[in-house]
């Protein structure tokens, strides 16, 4: 029988175990937007200044899901203030990342750290919680959409060689 699974607040001691994850998200953004996005590394430390924020950080969270005491999964978050006198008013959360090991995708992991995401969200007083996602991520969108988060708008990009269109 497998070990149960537990959730918690990451704190900055996972900061590592954080970074060799985050090396599956490396690898799939990588391959699909190479242009982008850099290829996983086994030398962590190029990534710890992009994870440390969401451990240590004002106004931002990370949760991590383990079995047996290793981490298997992750989420980041941050809340801010949109205050613009173009925009009402609000406090929104945004999720930056949402990491599974790819060897217990299917479990609910991912459905469980975004629970744990909109509970910190509403705990921090958040009108709203946000993401982005890349349209070939097919498993998130689905994921997200059962979640009942809908597409609001359309982020559109254009490569350009040597600058020119």
């Amino acid at each position: 029988m497998d070990t149960p699974l537990s959730y918690r607040r990451a704190t900055v001691a996972d900061l590592l175990s954080i970074c060799g994850l985050g090396q599956q998200l490396n690898s799939l953004h990588h391959r699909e937007r190479p242009d982008i996005y850099a290829p996983e590394t086994q030398d962590f430390n190029r990534d710890q200044t992009h994870w440390l924020p969401y451990l240590d950080g004002e106004n931002q969270a990370t949760f991590l899901a383990e079995q047996a005491g290793v981490a298997i999964g992750f989420i980041t978050l941050q809340v801010t203030l949109l205050n613009s006198p173009l925009l009402q008013p609000q406090r929104v959360s945004r999720v930056g990342s949402v990491c599974v090991d790819d060897a217990f995708r299917g479990r609910g992991i991912g459905r469980k750290l975004m629970e744990m995401a909109q509970d910190w969200a509403i705990e921090q007083d958040a009108s709203d919680l946000r993401l982005t996602v890349w349209a070939f991520n097919k498993p998130a969108l689905r994921l997200y959409e059962e979640l009942g988060y809908e597409v609001r708008a359309f982020e559109m990009g254009k490569r350009l060689e040597n600058g020119v269109a």
